[in-house]
């Protein structure tokens, strides 16, 4: 099975026994991560809002908060940066949003933390929906900020369990094991 691949199952099933039985409301920020999870692979497109034309950053958001948590969120990263309730970098729990400069100017991009330092979100480069660290250079010194869209009694629930190891990213990450640039 292709590194990318397993990376992928690993975080399912973390989430999938992070609440047991998933006892908690419908909705959350385990919903949230699941779906996000779930469109790693999904093409890029700029203006993208669905998995097959592809998302960009605030599309992708916007589709799985609006699958898992039933929430309409503004079109761009700028504005979904004013959405829910702010939260410290030391405090960040899967489900999160994550904020970045990336265009010149606060906020340009959005993806949704997901523990162990990871992210997932629509970027240009190599054109699909993927998995990144934030402790890569690029990324850390890019970082804006986070806001969390669920109440914080629940995301609480969900950091309590322990994440397992995952692998570390590889230049060859998409889900079909092709060399991607």
């Amino acid at each position: 099975m292709h590194a990318g691949a397993r990376t992928v199952l690993l975080l399912m099933a973390w989430l999938a026994l992070a609440l047991p039985a998933r006892a908690q409301t419908a909705g959350g920020s385990a919903d949230l991560a699941l779906s996000v999870i779930a469109l790693v692979g999904s093409p890029y497109r700029p203006g993208g809002e669905d998995p097959v034309s592809g998302f960009d950053c605030s599309g992708l958001v916007r589709y799985a908060a609006r699958v898992s948590l039933g929430m309409q969120l503004p079109r761009r990263a700028e504005e979904i940066s004013r959405a829910g309730s702010p939260v410290q970098a030391s405090q960040l729990q899967p489900g999160d949003l994550v904020f970045f400069n990336t265009l010149g100017r606060p906020y340009s991009h959005v993806g949704v933390y997901l523990g162990d330092d990871r992210f997932v979100h629509a970027p240009t480069q190599r054109g699909q929906v993927r998995i990144e660290s934030m402790s890569q250079p690029y990324w850390r010194h890019r970082f804006d900020g986070a806001r969390r869209l669920v109440p914080a009694a629940t995301a609480a629930r969900f950091a309590a369990a322990p994440m397992p190891a995952l692998p570390a990213p590889t230049p060859v990450d998409d889900l079909w094991g092709r060399d991607t640039p």
